[in-house]
């Protein structure tokens, strides 16, 4: 660490200090010595003081360099993850296999190549004792780690919720549910600027001028004028609101049918929790801040609705897919399983890869299990996060509405490769 930045009054006593000892004996006086009797005799001078050791010089603001992050991965063994010889991986394979078709970032198929060709020999329905040997044949497990060298992070959970709808507006159905608007634009910037590589990047045009887009306020306030086509009109607000946060959802109708709303696009804006903003305000502590909990408030609180939304400028716009007997598709474009899935930050836990995972379950108990990094989401950030996929409808709305823990996460990699480095 460098020392502590030097005040000017000790920098000047440092200066003067050299100069003076410096020229207690310099070089060849400026007036001629007097005449001496004799031989000379050398002058000698007096042992000079060391000079004081002054402090490097920095500017006001520089702060000491944090120390170096931990490496995300430490190598461990198959027996420390907890309850390994008892999981039923065959609930795991399908999503593993999804995983080896959809896999399309260069040097991750170089990794898992080997890895997944073993893995579609074994067909469709393995047993699990026959994953569990391929697996530790061919995979090496690696705790993931926080920065600062702990091991647990933030476990939340999710869902794929049901709304009530309409194809129509009425006094009963109110809420527009929106496309991909006309107007937005999705900037890719970085082949010019690196750094923005990975960010949602979206715009708008205003005269020769490129904006940010709209936030959920401001798209709220232009209400039909709004530039998005609207798939169908939502009963619930409050509903639609947190099928945008899951990201994915069912639209039911009257006469039975459903579609599925799938994540198609957001506004750019960041993800900000109107749970943390309630309790900023004092209006509710953190063991409240449930997916219920929110709805009572709301119950409560009706007149200010609009407030509480429009804390969160985050907008979600869907595409309309047919409602079938898989999951929704996660970032990496394949259905996801319930139970077997996870969102993960993927500048840590590249998408695709296999994770277990261990958490306390909300209900009591330990949830031990391998699942799939096949989604991301914006509000999971960080190396040991993830957002536990608990599938569709209300059982597994409340389990994921309950989910706050603190949980171990493990990366599963080929034998033959190293993971790649966790991006800051």
């Amino acid at each position: 660490m460098k020392s502590p930045s030097a005040s000017p009054a000790l920098s000047a006593f440092c200066a003067v200090s050299v100069l003076a000892l410096l020229a207690g004996c310099a070089g060849t006086p400026t007036q001629p010595a007097a005449p001496v009797a004799g031989p000379a005799t050398p002058v000698q001078c007096p042992p000079v003081a060391p000079a004081p050791v002054c402090p490097e010089p920095r500017t006001p603001d520089a702060k000491p360099e944090p120390p170096p992050a931990v490496p995300a991965f430490q190598a461990a063994d198959w027996s420390a993850l907890p309850e390994w010889q008892r999981d039923d991986l065959a609930q795991a394979w399908g999503g593993l296999l999804a995983s080896c078709r959809a896999i399309r970032e260069p040097a991750m198929r170089e990794a898992w190549s080997v890895a997944c060709e073993a893995a579609r020999a074994l067909g469709d329905k393995p047993l699990s004792a026959n994953i569990r040997a391929f697996m530790e044949t061919h995979l090496q497990p690696w705790q993931i780690v926080n920065a600062d060298g702990t091991q647990e992070g933030l476990v939340t959970g999710y869902y794929e919720p049901l709304i009530r709808a309409s194809r129509w507006k009425s006094a009963r159905f109110t809420t527009p549910v929106y496309g991909v608007p006309d107007d937005m634009l999705n900037l890719d910037l970085a082949a010019v600027y690196p750094e923005t590589k990975g960010l949602r990047l979206r715009g708008r045009v205003e005269g020769r001028k490129v904006l940010p887009y709209w936030s959920r306020e401001q798209i709220e306030a232009q209400g039909e004028r709004f530039q998005a086509k609207v798939l169908a009109w939502a009963e619930d607000p409050v509903e639609l609101f947190f099928l945008q946060v899951q990201g994915s959802g069912q639209a039911e109708f009257s006469d039975g049918s459903r579609v599925r709303l799938a994540y198609a696009d957001q506004n750019g804006h960041p993800y900000i929790s109107i749970g943390r903003y309630l309790i900023n305000k004092g209006e509710m502590k953190l063991e409240q801040a449930s997916m219920q909990g929110l709805k009572n408030w709301v119950k409560a609180n009706p007149s200010r609705l609009s407030e509480l939304l429009n804390a969160n400028p985050s907008y979600v716009f869907f595409r309309e897919e047919a409602a079938g007997s898989e999951g929704p598709k996660g970032s990496l474009g394949v259905p996801l399983a319930a139970g077997r899935a996870i969102a993960v930050d993927p500048r840590t836990v590249p998408l695709g890869a296999p994770v277990f995972i261990s958490f306390p379950k909300p209900e009591g108990g330990q949830m031990n299990r391998l699942v799939m990094a096949q989604d991301t989401g914006g509000a999971i950030r960080g190396r040991v996060r993830a957002d536990f996929f608990w599938g569709f409808g209300a059982e597994a709305g409340a389990q994921a509405g309950r989910m706050r823990q603190q949980g171990r996460m493990w990366l599963l990699w080929p034998r033959a490769a190293v993971p790649p480095p966790a991006n800051p």
